[in-house]
């Protein structure tokens, strides 16, 4: 047990740290700038300065650095002895020197930890009165401004960008009293993971560029804790909206989740929730036009559908929570119900759901993935899907000598001592892709290659590491050396690690990366696997079971006067769009619920607008099968009467409910998260996730703003004088205002918003880390790994004569443009370069190609026009397409093309 006295009060620790987080952790304040617990300790700020005493009869001490000081044993130290005050107050005083005392027009205001800092140390006038040095600032990209006047040289940006992220292309320039963070050349941040420096910079040098567009200080905006629903990851974020629109959206600490960090596109990537083009009215279309409805008229014409149509199927989907596809599928029938997802997509959710379910083995935490010594990626591109993921995966292969660190006593915390020790020595990275990926540069080997080729690698793999005496000989001698050397890496490693998923559409390749893991636990040894998914909540709809998009077409072909509900799902992203006409013909009365404008609501007969995970309460459940609930920031209702727009599973409900003529129209979201767990075993455990409706602290609600809100009146003086009534949130624990319990100790748990006494910068998360009574909500995994479990070995697919194969159709990913919500904001949409068809490069000139030409082919009689690009890793049998991007649909994948020729640069695919 460590022992810490803080100006005669004692702490106890079980573990040693340094004593600036002993401190924090205890509540104990001490200013500090360089100090993260993420990127460690260098003591270059010098502004944690604290009295250390040798024991209980030194009276004089020295002053340290409490961040660059370990807790011994017993530890004795002041934070309020006289000297070290003083030495406080002229560090900072030091380092405000050049600032230009800006904050009533910085917008880091009220959310700056050199702010808080600066009214901890009691530092309040400027004695320097010569010029100060300024700089340029630079145009970083369409998400962070650049304001490098306010710098106090902390150097916590580049530690970050380079050290932790492992970015090129930021740096620090000049030395000693002329130092500059920029870039060599102006231009946006490579990094996926840029947009995290704004939280990480303790002042304003680097700020939220589209949270300028729409400003309004931390104080004045309300909030509720979300999670992000861009990949299958399910990132814990913070939501804060004024008037109607969301205005920044900063990372939740969720230590199992993503820890202090997010990606740019789930920081960012938020803008189409404000945009003026979503549906936001009933409408119906009669004799071709679609017309304002009646939200009374709505239920009846509903229930006349219900009632003279041969029967009413419900295509659910991956972007929308589970209460909303469990709502659909109680009103059409579990006979009727559709997953929204194509008949590959089920085979491989259904497929992917059945072996966690039953896994034997580790289903990894971000946290746990950075601990892993060996990784063996499988046709997945990470940093372009999961970009979060791939952070993680970057910290695994740098932490090699975290072993040898602390047997030689050396703390984790002390940054520049890790690094040295570390140097270049790295664990190993294997990756099998179809081509180059951002991960490339620290993998130890990769093998570019088909998805057919890839699986045939993985399951001789399998079968090296099940009997190591299992020969090879028939391969390459190369490629014999290279499955050895993995094989032995794999079964040498304390905690390996495979990741694969279904972003390459091969089933094959899943039933490999199996088969990999069973081989290693044949040798009763640890081993993690991570199966991606495409959406936040393909498992979470994977739970609920339902067929696929083509079948449920199929049925509404085979029946006549059928009629479709698709809820927030887009028919023509998986499906040709001459394929989806030809059946939509067929369909009476299209139903769409959505929050944005598709192909699918133009096709529609009627559209019902819906909320988005913004506007709404709900769960998802990520690749570990973690169910994790999100909260409805704001009701737009409120802020525009002539709109009308519900949350999906409450439109749903009302439906079923007018339909059965019962009494109870309305029902709560605790009634729809209770009914699902009763009816469906494998989510019965989303009841427990977060506190009903009911929850209260002293009888209060909690409360979604902060208690300095303001203007409140002030938001409808255009429309009224007296202030308008706040809704009541009947639906979760939540009050819709300043009103309510903010005693951070009691609802640490579901904090909506980042504050903690005496610290309003995101640093206040930096003070409940590590502490247990006050740990945030996590999620429940719904699924428990059983040792006991055999989960057998899949047969490989018979080897495939790739001389005779024409060339095939795979899809290659990207960050901004993948993503179907994400396509719809304005920002975004600038960043989505222009779509390419990739080729090998040998292949393409033997064809006649040139690069960067132009391409035309059809499909179904839809026509098709890329650019061409060539590549040098891209296999010689295969070409690849943005499948996912606008207007290219799923149903591409795995295509053949024939009679590949140039004829006024045209290709025809194998319909």
């Amino acid at each position: 047990m460590f022992k810490l006295f803080v100006d005669d009060i004692e702490y106890s620790f079980k573990k040693s740290s340094n004593i600036l987080e002993a401190c924090l952790v205890s509540g104990v304040n001490i200013p500090y700038f360089c100090w993260h617990p993420m990127l460690g300790s260098v003591g270059s700020c010098r502004q944690c300065a604290v009295k250390l005493y040798a024991n209980d009869t030194d009276k004089k001490g020295k002053i340290v650095m409490s961040c660059m000081t370990p807790l011994d044993k017993k530890t004795i130290i002041s934070v309020q002895e006289k000297e070290v005050i003083n030495f406080r107050k002229q560090i900072i005083e030091l380092l405000m020197i050049n600032h230009p005392h800006d904050c009533p027009i910085c917008e880091e205001a009220g959310s700056c930890h050199l702010q808080d800092m600066t009214v901890m140390t009691e530092h309040y006038s400027r004695r320097y009165r010569y010029k100060k040095k300024t700089h340029l600032n630079q145009y970083l990209g369409p998400f962070i401004q650049h304001e490098m006047n306010r710098c106090i040289k902390c150097f916590r940006c580049v530690r970050y960008y380079q050290d932790y992220t492992d970015g090129k292309d930021l740096g620090v320039f000049g030395s000693a009293d002329n130092i500059y963070f920029g870039r060599l050349n102006e231009g946006m941040l490579n990094s996926e993971h840029s947009g995290n420096l704004v939280e990480i910079c303790p002042t304003g040098v680097f700020t939220d560029k589209i949270y300028s567009k729409n400003y309004t200080r931390k104080w004045d905006m309300q909030y509720a804790p979300s999670v992000c629903q861009y990949c299958s990851i399910g990132c814990n974020t913070i939501v804060g909206e004024r008037s109607g629109k969301i205005r920044k959206i900063d990372n939740r600490f969720n230590k199992n989740v993503n820890h202090y960090l997010i990606c740019d596109l789930g920081r960012f990537g938020f803008s189409y929730s404000n945009s003026n083009d979503r549906p936001k009215n009933l409408k119906e279309k009669i004799q071709g036009k679609l017309l304002d409805l009646n939200k009374e008229n709505v239920f009846f014409r509903i229930k006349n559908i219900f009632k003279n149509s041969s029967q009413v199927i419900g295509i659910g989907s991956s972007r929308a929570s589970i209460e909303s596809n469990f709502s659909l599928q109680e009103l059409v029938g579990k006979e009727n119900f559709s997953m929204g997802v194509s008949n590959d997509g089920k085979e491989l959710l259904d497929f992917i759901l059945n072996l966690i379910k039953n896994r034997n083995f580790s289903v990894p935490t971000l946290s746990e993935i950075e601990n892993c010594d060996v990784i063996l990626i499988l046709g997945e591109d990470l940093t372009q899907i999961s970009p979060r993921m791939a952070l993680a995966v970057r910290q695994a292969v740098k932490r090699k000598q975290y072993g040898k660190i602390k047997k030689i006593n050396v703390p984790l915390w002390h940054n520049k001592a890790v690094l040295n020790i570390s140097q270049d020595k790295k664990n190993k990275l294997f990756i099998t892709s179809i081509d180059h990926t951002k991960l490339d540069d620290i993998s130890s080997w990769n093998y570019y290659a088909s998805y057919e080729k890839q699986a045939e690698f993985s399951f001789l793999l399998a079968k090296k590491i099940k009997d190591f005496s299992f020969s090879t000989k028939k391969l390459d001698h190369i490629f014999e050396k290279k499955i050895s050397l993995i094989a032995s890496s794999l079964l040498n490693a304390k905690n390996p690690l495979i990741i694969s998923g279904s972003h390459s559409r091969s089933i094959s390749l899943i039933k490999s990366a199996s088969n990999i893991v069973q081989a290693i636990k044949k040798h009763n040894k640890n081993v993690n696997l991570v199966l991606l998914t495409p959406n936040a909540n393909s498992l979470g709809v994977a739970c609920l079971e339902g067929m696929s998009i083509e079948t449920a077409l199929e049925k509404v072909v085979t029946k006549k006067n059928s009629s479709l509900i698709i809820l927030e799902n887009d028919l023509y992203r998986y499906i040709s769009k001459s394929k989806v006409n030809k059946v939509l013909k067929f369909v009476k009365n299209i139903i769409t619920i959505d929050h944005i404008s598709t192909l699918t609501t133009e096709k529609s007969t009627m559209i019902i607008p819906c909320t988005n995970f913004f506007e709404s309460s709900g769960t998802v459940v990520n690749y570990e099968g973690r169910a994790q609930r999100f909260f409805k920031v704001y009701d737009p209702n409120f802020y525009n009467k002539n709109v009308y727009v519900l949350e999906s599973w409450k439109w749903l409900t009302l439906f079923r409910n007018f339909i059965l003529d019962k009494t109870k129209k309305n029902i709560s979201f605790d009634d729809i998260v209770n009914q699902c767990g009763e009816k469906h075993p494998k989510l019965k455990k989303i009841v427990s996730i977060s506190p009903n409706s009911n929850f209260r602290i002293f009888g209060q609600k909690i409360a979604r703003s902060p208690h300095r809100y303001t203007g409140r009146t002030a938001l409808f003086l255009d429309k009224n004088v007296h202030e308008f009534q706040r809704l009541k949130d009947n639906d979760t624990m939540f009050s819709f205002s300043m009103e309510g319990n903010q005693s951070f100790n009691q609802t640490a748990s579901y904090v909506p918003f980042i504050w903690f006494p005496g610290w309003n910068s995101a640093q206040a998360w930096n003070k409940v880390q590590i502490d247990k009574e006050n740990k945030l909500c996590e999620g429940l995994r719904l699924f428990s790994k059983n040792t006991k479990n055999r989960i057998p070995f899949f047969k490989s697919n018979k080897s495939v004569n790739y001389l005779n194969v024409n060339l095939k159709i795979v899809p290659y990913y990207s960050i901004y443009g993948s993503e179907e919500i994400t396509q719809k904001d304005s920002i975004i949409l600038k960043l989505i370069k222009s779509t390419y068809i990739k080729i090998n490069k040998l292949t393409a000139i033997k064809l006649g190609f040139k690069e960067n030409s132009f391409i035309t082919f059809f499909y179904f009689k839809e026509k098709f026009i890329f650019k061409v690009k060539f590549s040098v890793f891209l296999d010689k049998n295969i070409i690849s397409l943005p499948i996912g991007f606008p207007n290219i649909p799923f149903s591409l994948i795995e295509k053949n093309i024939k009679n590949l020729k140039i004829e006024k640069q045209c290709i025809l695919l194998n319909e």
